[in-house]
């Protein structure tokens, strides 16, 4: 990747289009939000493929995500919280953990970040 600079940030050009970054969000996306999407929607997509590949029937997945961040230490990301919600009739609450633990081991987002970033992982299952 290669960014420009602009006023107030950095802007990039991708094969799906512009991405405009800078720490002031009337410039373009904070690279904290950058980052924690990187992580949720990277666990999104591979609790899907996993939930898929175990035959598992769902109609929809939603994820809430958000950032603790330490003031003290230039505004660090600390933890990382990605809540799923699933939506599906009869899903065992087992089998979706064992896809949860699947998922944390196979997205690359989560394991790039283990050591330094705390992922808290939850779901819940709604009808």
């Amino acid at each position: 990747m290669k960014f420009s600079m602009q006023e107030g940030g950095f802007k990039t050009e991708l094969p799906f289009g512009t991405l405009e970054v800078s720490g002031n969000e009337e410039f373009g996306f904070r690279p904290y939000q950058l980052l924690v999407s990187s992580i949720a929607v990277c666990s999104g997509g591979v609790l899907r493929k996993v939930l898929e590949k175990m035959r598992l029937s769902f109609e929809d997945i939603q994820i809430e995500a958000e950032a603790e961040r330490n003031e003290k230490e230039a505004n660090r990301v600390e933890t990382v919280r990605v809540h799923f919600i699933i939506k599906a009739k009869s899903l065992e609450e087992k089998k979706v953990h064992k896809a949860m633990e699947l998922t944390r081991k196979n997205c690359s987002m989560v394991q790039s970040v283990l050591g330094s970033i705390e992922v808290i992982e939850t779901f819940e299952i709604i009808e």
